[in-house]
């Protein structure tokens, strides 16, 4: 599964300060982090760029604003978007300070996410 273990890290770190009970989670070609049985985000290599990538679940609100970003679109993982999920480019998460405003976001909507169906 291709990931930067770099982010994968990163991304601990600052769930941990924050306190979020998270666990991780191969998905989507790379890890998922979950809360409360949740997708919260997750973060891969994108096979066709190379590039690391993240993916978030936010509000439809605060989605709809994210894609109006150029490092942001609409997530099209089966082909049709999904709604109140984004993938966000490497260079809109390179510091702390921008991976933490995305993390935030999605550890905002957590609580109003609708958990997927155990099959």
């Amino acid at each position: 599964m291709p990931y930067n273990e770099n982010t994968i890290q990163r991304i601990r770190e600052i769930l941990q300060q924050k306190g979020a009970d998270f666990y991780e989670k191969a998905m989507f070609g790379g890890i998922c982090f979950m809360v409360d049985d949740k997708m919260l985000c997750a973060c891969k290599i994108e096979k066709a760029t190379g590039e690391d990538r993240l993916m978030c679940r936010l509000s439809p609100e605060d989605a709809e604003e994210a894609v109006k970003q150029d490092d942001v679109s609409p997530m099209d993982f089966t082909g049709k978007s999904m709604k109140g999920y984004v993938y966000v480019e490497a260079g809109a998460f390179a510091t702390t300070k921008q991976l933490n405003y995305w993390l935030q976001l999605c550890l905002e909507f957590n609580p109003l996410a609708k958990a997927s169906k155990r099959k």
